[in-house]
Order: structure tokens, then C-alpha cells, then sequence
């Protein structure tokens, strides 16, 4: 039976705009464009018949999830395996700081080579690896629901994970991108662009 996923990040948030790494934080809230873009989002999901929203925890996920769902009406799910990465000490501070603190980490962590990057975290973080391990477990379960159209509310990290399970590397994930991920028959693959 085949599962169409409809993955999404978050709007833009405060925590954007300031240049702050926000990972688990949860005072980081969507701008007026990022509410803007959860609303236009919610307009082009509405003929995927989607059947229940699931969403990270953390306030500017939830508050997508939730303007996105202006078009949908349908089950909102608060789920942790979709939160955002745990930065550790870096968490909310400007990314100017975190790369005068920790050059190395932050220059392994972007690094094009996933092999390097992978199981690098900020000190008392989560590594990628660790993230793709959860986010995954996330899908496993939403597989065993009775939906066949889901969308998830979710994170850039989060969404690079995925990506990254797939063969298909990036670390520039904008706000309110969509990613469609089918699963036929417990094979993953990526559907169309939205």
C-alpha cells in the first residue's frame, strides 16, 4: 500500500530573522511572513487529502501546523520524534557566536562531506546521525497508522535528515518547504515537488 508523507518545515520565525540557531527551543516564534507562508502553504496541501496532521512540538512548528490546518480541518498529533535537532550549549545564541566559539564543530557540521558531519554535535547536543535515527523511528510508526496521506509539521535539520537517508544531501531547506515521500510497500523514495 503506498503512503504519501507531506513533510514540511516550519514558517518563518523570530529566531530567522535574528540570526539565532534555535534546535529545541521554544521562544521562537513565526514572523508575520512566516504566518503568511503556513497559510499559502495550507492552500497548496489542500487537494493531497491529507487525513492527519502531525507536528513537532515546539511553538513555531505547532503554529504552522495549525495555519496550515485553516485549510484542512482535520486531527492535529503533537509527535517528538519530529523536533528539531538539540543543539546543546549553541541553543539560541547568534550564529556569529557559535562560530567564534566552536570554528571546528560549526565547519563540520555544514560540511558537504555527510561522512564528516554526521556524528558531530555542539557539546551536550545531537548529533545528525541521532536525529535521522529518530526522525525515521517517527516514520516507522506513522507508517503502522490507519492514514494514507500525512503531513508533518517539522524542522530544517529534520527535513535535511531525511533528505540525507535518501541520497539526496542539502542544508539549505527554506521555510515552508515541502517535501513529498512516499512509501510503497516499505521503500522510501521522494514523489514530486510541490
Amino acid at each position: 500500500m503506498i503512503k504519501n508523507f507531506y513533510i514540511f518545515r516550519h514558517g518563518q520565525s523570530s529566531y530567522n530573522v535574528e540570526g539565532r540557531i534555535q534546535g529545541q527551543t521554544n521562544d521562537s516564534v513565526l514572523t508575520e511572513l512566516g504566518r503568511s507562508q503556513a497559510v499559502a502553504l495550507g492552500e497548496k496541501l489542500q487537494s493531497k487529502n491529507i487525513e492527519v496532521m502531525v507536528s513537532s512540538p515546539l511553538l513555531r512548528a505547532l503554529q504552522t501546523a495549525e495555519l496550515v490546518n485553516k485549510s484542512l480541518n482535520i486531527p492535529i498529533v503533537i509527535d517528538k520524534h519530529f523536533i528539531e535537532v538539540n543543539v546543546g550549549e549553541v541553543e539560541g545564541l547568534p550564529y556569529n557566536d557559535v562560530i567564534k566559539k566552536y570554528p571546528q564543530v560549526y565547519k563540520q557540521l555544514h560540511s558537504p562531506n555527510i561522512e564528516e558531519c554526521f556524528d558531530v554535535s555542539y557539546p551536550q547536543g545531537e548529533t545528525k546521525r541521532e536525529v535521522q535515527k529518530r526522525i525515521f523511528a517517527g516514520l516507522d510508526y506513522w507508517l503502522q497508522q490507519p492514514y494514507n496521506n500525512i503531513a508533518i509539521s517539522t524542522h530544517g535539520i529534520a527535513l535535511a535528515q531525511i533528505y540525507a537517508q535518501l541520497d539526496h544531501y542539502t542544508t539549505d531547506i527554506p521555510n515552508c518547504t515541502v517535501l513529498h515521500l512516499i512509501n510503497d510497500e516499505t521503500v522510501w523514495k521522494i514523489g514530486c515537488r510541490l
